[in-house]
């Protein structure tokens, strides 16, 4: 008797084994991630051909058609609107237009030569300019009402980092015009510094391209706000002078444009969890052409976010080979650049349930820098949102790559505030689990130089694996990632 029911136990055992194993081993899929086919991909995808990919652009919508016709070729199943890898959208643009005024007594100011404008809004302004020497002496100065002038410096919290002159106007206004604001300024004068300063033509065209936004968001139309007007730093003496006045009509023209998200699937396994998903995320756009580097003036965005883009579409070949118990998602936004306009569109108006969206595994610029250093953004407090998900994404690294981890930029307190500027944002917004993996930014970031011949294909190989492996955990888990 202890003999048969021995073997009855070796039995059960070895079965139930067996099909643990057949739920979790994930090794077919694996197979399907190729660094050959990431490289053939890439180097399509981030040519010349398509200009760039700019946001709104027919460039864009032919990245796109490429995307769609690469996931169709892998057996991937539409999962957009009408039975189509497509979701259109469309984006409201607002920008200052060339009649705008400003004036400081009797003197003129000539947009885009002698003063920029980087809040995007009309306004209509005539009040008297108070000039701090200091920023702490806004205690005990009332200025509401008042156009408040500033001398910017960079801080000590600036840290050096990529782009940082291109960057800079927008990080002191984040950082400053808020206190103004709130104690009712009428307007801010930013005397500009050095880097600002030698920023300035460089700056032009994106403020000249204004702001982005999709419908119902706060740029989609235009509102009064307090104008942000920038003056050379040769100024700083002219403000200075007392009993100024300034004067300033801010007009703006709006346009709207369309963008595009690529969406398919493929079907899970399990007749109950399949009606769940697991949705991969990545953007197409990049910065089409602008200010030419030497020769180059196309912004091909090969790590940006090329890498990703091509990373999503083998994880589909993966999950073809071997499709988990629930489904697999994958997203391709548009008007990512713009201000991650296609996930906030994706987000808000999923093309499946959004109750049946379990987990968002985002990925943006995963194909650079240190071989054996990678980010997981959304993975400490207080970015965290899913304890459950980011155990699954920290256990398959060990499982798989074993990157060394930067828990650096997942601070709050970097000053890039780099969690919050790319897609898994707006799912997180909308109470989803969600993580963002990252292998950061380099000096080749935004510029013509981000080509494809500068990826490191072993470490973009090892990235896929990672999210692969994640998301393969996040398929056949018997529960869902719990919300936090």
């Amino acid at each position: 008797m202890k003999k048969i029911k021995f073997s009855g136990v070796v039995a059960i055992v070895f079965i139930t084994t067996s099909a643990c194993f057949a739920q979790t081993n994930n090794t077919a899929g694996l197979s399907a991630i190729r660094e050959p086919d990431l490289k053939k991909d890439l180097y399509e995808f981030a040519d010349d051909h398509f200009k760039g990919r700019e946001a709104s652009t027919l460039d864009e919508l032919k990245a796109a058609a490429w995307l769609a016709e690469k996931a169709r070729a892998a057996g991937l199943k539409p999962a957009g609107d009408d039975g189509s890898y497509f979701q259109y959208f469309n984006l409201y643009r607002n920008r200052v237009t060339n009649n705008t005024t400003v004036k400081i007594g009797e003197r003129s100011f000539s947009l885009l030569k002698d003063m920029l404008i980087s809040q995007i809004a009309p306004a209509t302004v005539s009040a008297p300019i108070v000039f701090l020497e200091n920023i702490n002496d806004l205690e005990n100065i009332d200025i509401k009402g008042k156009a408040v002038a500033f001398k910017v410096s960079k801080d000590d919290n600036y840290l050096s980092i990529p782009l940082e002159h291109r960057k800079y106007l927008g990080y002191v206004s984040r950082n400053y015009a808020p206190a103004f604001i709130n104690k009712g300024a009428a307007a801010i004068i930013f005397i500009a510094d050095d880097i600002s300063e030698n920023s300035w033509a460089e700056n032009i065209p994106y403020l000249t391209m204004g702001s982005y936004d999709i419908e119902g968001g706060p740029y989609s139309k235009t509102e009064n706000k307090p104008p942000y007007i920038w003056l050379h730093q040769s100024e700083l003496a002219f403000i200075k002078k007392g009993e100024q006045t300034l004067t300033a009509s801010i007009n703006v023209e709006s346009y709207l444009y369309p963008s595009i998200n690529v969406v398919a699937k493929v079907d899970g396994t399990n007749p109950g969890l399949s009606k769940e998903y697991v949705l991969f995320s990545a953007h197409i756009d990049h910065d089409g052409i602008r200010t030419p580097v030497g020769t180059d003036s196309i912004y091909n965005g090969a790590d940006d976010n090329g890498s990703a883009c091509v990373a999503l579409l083998a994880i589909g070949r993966a999950f073809k080979k071997q499709p988990g118990k629930r489904s697999a998602l994958f997203v391709w936004h548009g008007a990512e650049e713009r201000g991650l306009l296609g996930s906030k569109w994706y987000a808000t108006h999923p093309t499946v349930p959004k109750k049946s969206i379990v987990a968002v595994l985002n990925a943006d610029m995963i194909g650079r820098n240190n071989p054996d250093s990678a980010a997981l953004l959304g993975s400490t407090i207080p970015h965290l949102n899913s304890k459950d998900l980011v155990n699954m994404a920290l256990s398959a690294n060990k499982e798989g790559p074993n990157f060394k981890l930067d828990k650096e930029w997942d601070k709050p307190d970097h000053p890039e505030g780099f969690y919050f500027r790319s897609d898994h944002y707006p799912y997180s917004m909308e109470n989803m689990p969600a993580i963002f993996y990252t292998t950061l930014l380099h000096n080749e970031y935004h510029t013509p130089l981000d080509e494809a011949s500068h990826i490191d294909y072993k470490k973009l190989t090892k990235m896929t694996e990672w999210m692969y492996r994640t998301g393969w955990k996040v398929a056949n888990a018997n529960t869902r990632p719990k919300l936090d």
